[in-house]
C-alpha cells in the first residue's frame, strides 16, 4: 500500500502530542540516568508503574538496588526540587517499591536516592535521601 504525504499527516494528526511537562520530565530522567551511569551505577529499569505510584529510575550500585526519584524545578520560587518530596510522596515511592520487589522476587539491600535537577542544568544527587 502506497502512502503519500497527505495521508501520513492525516494519520499523525490523530496522535496526541506529549504534554510539555512530560517532555521535560523525560529529559530530566534522561539527564539523571546518564549522570548516575557516569557515577558507576547500572540501569535496571525505568518508569515502573503500579496503583501506588511510579518509580522513575531503578538502578544498581554494586549489590544495592537503588530507587531514584528524579525531581526537576525550573526555579526555586515555589520551593526546591528536594522540598517537593513530601512524606506522602515518600510513602507512595516506598509502597511502589514494595510492589516492584514482590513482582521481581528480589531480596537485596535497598536505597532511596534523589536526583534534583534545576532549570539552570545543575544536578544534586542525594544518596540515601530517605528510608523505608
Amino acid at each position: 500500500m502506497k502512502h503519500n504525504k497527505t495521508s501520513l499527516l492525516t494519520l499523525l494528526a490523530g496522535i496526541p502530542a506529549k504534554a510539555p511537562h512530560l517532555v521535560r520530565g523525560n529529559a530530566a530522567e534522561d539527564k539523571a540516568r546518564q549522570f548516575l551511569l557516569d557515577k558507576g551505577l547500572t540501569p535496571v529499569g525505568r518508569n515502573f508503574r503500579c496503583k501506588h505510584g511510579e518509580l522513575d529510575l531503578i538502578m544498581k550500585d554494586g549489590r544495592t538496588l537503588v530507587i531514584v526519584e528524579v525531581r526537576f524545578r525550573q526555579s526555586s520560587q515555589y520551593g526546591s526540587a528536594l522540598e517537593s518530596i513530601t512524606r506522602n510522596k515518600q510513602s507512595r515511592i516506598i509502597a511502589a517499591t514494595q510492589v516492584y520487589l514482590s513482582k521481581q522476587k528480589l531480596d537485596c539491600p535497598l536505597r532511596f536516592d534523589v536526583v534534583a535537577i534545576s532549570g539552570d542544568g545543575g544536578i544534586e544527587w542525594i544518596p540515601n535521601a530517605f528510608s523505608s
